[in-house]
């Protein structure tokens, strides 16, 4: 049988119910639970496409546009950004316009400040 969301206020109910499922961990869900996790997670993508208008998070191609989703994840400025990294503004400018490359004290920042995946930033720089 389809699981299907028809509100809102349902659809909010069935993340709870998702988020209970998950927090069970994948190995202690039986086949009943697994089903209708599934039947679920299926349903409530279907609602936010169709309903909420809801469309998928773009992931960053390039070392800025991760830095870029990180100040607007935490709502924080580029000035402010940078005074939390070490460096000073104008080299975070330089970076972020690819006008200049990042040295290692940036990569450590980032990596250590904005928890970028140190393969992503590796493969990006």
């Amino acid at each position: 049988m389809e699981y299907k969301i028809n509100s809102e206020r349902h659809y909010y109910e069935t993340m709870v119910s998702i988020y209970d499922l998950m927090n069970k961990g994948e190995s202690n869900l039986n086949e009943s639970e697994t089903q209708q996790l599934i039947s679920m997670t299926t349903a409530a993508e279907k609602f936010e496409d169709e309903v909420l208008g809801l469309k998928p998070v773009k992931q960053p191609e390039s070392l800025p546009e991760a830095i870029e989703l990180f100040m607007f994840e935490n709502k924080i400025s580029q000035a402010k950004l940078a005074d939390e990294l070490g460096i000073g503004k104008p080299k975070l400018s330089q970076i972020m316009t690819g006008k200049r490359k990042p040295d290692v004290s940036f990569i450590k920042a980032i990596y250590y400040k904005l928890k970028i995946d140190p393969k992503f930033i590796l493969e990006h720089i």
